[in-house]
């Protein structure tokens, strides 16, 4: 997905990167072939870990909340019925199949 990013920057435009759980346990990591990009359209990637924000999360979700309960922010889950679907909803999330939340609902 780099590959295409990279190619629809504007000069000076900034990537944050996070996660990569498809790439976790893949024998051979997935490579990009235009990283030239990053210099002629001057651009910055940098990575960031969640915990690295996690004492603005009390201030996010005072900020969060009263919009989602006015339906100005939503957000989509990927829902599996039953434990026995679990396994494959796991193996989905590091396959790249799941782009949002995954919840697998064990009970009524």
């Amino acid at each position: 997905m780099l590959v295409a990013v990279l190619s629809n920057m504007r000069l000076n435009g900034r990537i944050s990167v996070c996660g990569m759980i498809s790439q976790y346990n893949l024998e051979q990591e997935e490579g990009v072939r235009n990283l030239f990009l990053l210099v002629t359209k001057r651009l910055r990637m940098q990575g960031f870990i969640v915990g690295d924000y996690y004492h603005m999360y009390p201030k996010y979700m005072e900020m969060v909340v009263p919009l989602i309960k006015q339906a100005k922010i939503c957000y989509i889950e990927d829902v599996v019925e039953g434990i026995e679907n679990a396994p494959a909803a796991l193996v989905g999330l590091f396959s790249g199949k799941n782009v949002r939340k995954q919840v697998v609902v064990v009970g009524s």
